[in-house]
């Protein structure tokens, strides 16, 4: 029914909304709950450094894939309120209509596979599980090991 990220970024599928019969009253109480739930995951993730500096930078967001597109709008809309020069959305599949919409809001798409029967992104990998927080914990670290002298000061 929708996204949110860091920033108070939100995007409600209202079409979604309106299938479901949920009250505004309802998807305010739900997008709360989420709310908590991602600053307690930022909190987890981060382990107290603060964002990268994307300003005047290209971002490059890669996905597993979309759906409805909700989580890449709320991921688009924190971006750009961090002022980056350019946002490029790289995913291996969608449907093409959900790859047109997100178009219009990134500044490039690159999406390898839109077929005309999508049910899920799940259908299109052998194993679709979860990543687990500590696998998400190692990985940040990981990549943090890999940036730039300079940008080491505000990420490990």
């Amino acid at each position: 029914m929708g996204a949110i990220a860091s920033g108070g970024a939100v995007s409600i599928n209202r079409t979604v909304v309106e299938t479901l019969g949920l009250s505004a009253k309802t998807v305010r109480e739900l997008a709360e709950a989420e709310m908590a739930e991602l600053a307690w995951r930022d909190g987890l993730y981060r382990q107290g450094r603060p964002p990268l500096d994307v300003r005047g930078q290209t971002v490059i967001v890669v996905d597993d894939g979309l759906a409805t597109g909700s989580t890449m709008f709320a991921a688009i809309l924190a971006l750009r309120a961090l002022g980056p020069a350019r946002i490029v959305v790289a995913v291996p599949v969608a449907p093409a209509d959900t790859r047109d919409e997100i178009a219009a809001r990134a500044d490039e798409v690159v999406c390898v596979q839109t077929p005309e029967r999508f049910v899920g992104v799940g259908q299109f990998y052998e194993d679709f599980t979860q990543t687990s927080d500590d696998e998400v914990r190692a990985l940040l670290n990981a990549a943090g090991e890999c940036l730039p002298m300079a940008s080491r000061e505000t990420w490990p």
